[in-house]
């Protein structure tokens, strides 16, 4: 008898450029999913906390290859708080997308396929939610995967250089420092990396500087 196939609850799907990342600029297909046990004090995507409608795994795809992209992003809230994450990770690596997945890094990601991209976007002191990184992932992290720090001031940037060398982030995997947008100016964090010669990558959400905060991009 054939399982019943995963439903989870999606916020949205849309096709737009990666606006992070290195996969920055790439055409990119988004599953948005519903749902994030966080509540950072910076977040973008509040409308994904409760917002959305449930769709069987077959959907999904479906809806996924009209776009006919081949990045697919797996994002929130937080995806990996719903169950059958898992289970559309793998369909879409199967499927033969090439998938990243953006995650809190605050619920394990040890189940993850092994071919996806993870993320990881390690809370700071000015998130709100220090206190819910889950350090025991980093053992699970590969140098295809990523570490992001959305940084809010000075004081966030200091904590994530210290995170550089106390947990060897940056032998682990390449390292994204961003500022959070319209709250740190991108050229005060340009200058400190420069200045101390940090080994990240400075970044800005590209899409936010193409069409604003709006939805679907």
């Amino acid at each position: 008898m054939t399982a019943p196939q995963p439903t989870l609850r999606i916020n949205e799907i849309f096709y737009s450029l990666q606006g992070e990342t290195s996969r920055i600029g790439l055409p990119t297909v988004f599953i948005r999913l519903t749902g994030c046990p966080l509540r950072c004090g910076y977040c973008d995507t509040e409308y994904a906390f409760h917002e959305g409608e449930s769709m069987p795994l077959s959907a999904i795809l479906e809806k996924t290859k009209a776009y006919g992209a081949h990045y697919v992003t797996v994002t929130g809230g937080e995806p990996l708080a719903q169950k059958g994450c898992i289970d559309l990770l793998k369909a879409l690596c199967d499927a033969d997308y090439s998938v990243s997945l953006e995650t809190s890094g605050a619920l394990d990601v040890s189940k993850v396929d092994v071919r996806v991209s993870k993320i990881v976007d390690v809370k700071t002191p000015g998130s709100g939610e220090v206190t819910k990184n889950r350090w025991e992932n980093l053992q699970y992290l590969t140098p295809h995967d990523e570490i992001k720090f959305v940084l809010c001031d000075v004081n966030d940037y200091q904590w994530a250089k210290q995170q550089l060398t106390e947990h060897n982030l940056v032998e682990r995997c390449p390292v994204i420092f961003s500022p959070v947008f319209s709250t740190l100016e991108p050229g005060d964090l340009a200058e400190w990396v420069l200045r101390d010669h940090v080994p990240v990558r400075m970044q800005i959400q590209l899409h936010k500087y193409l069409w604003g905060e709006g939805r679907g991009k």
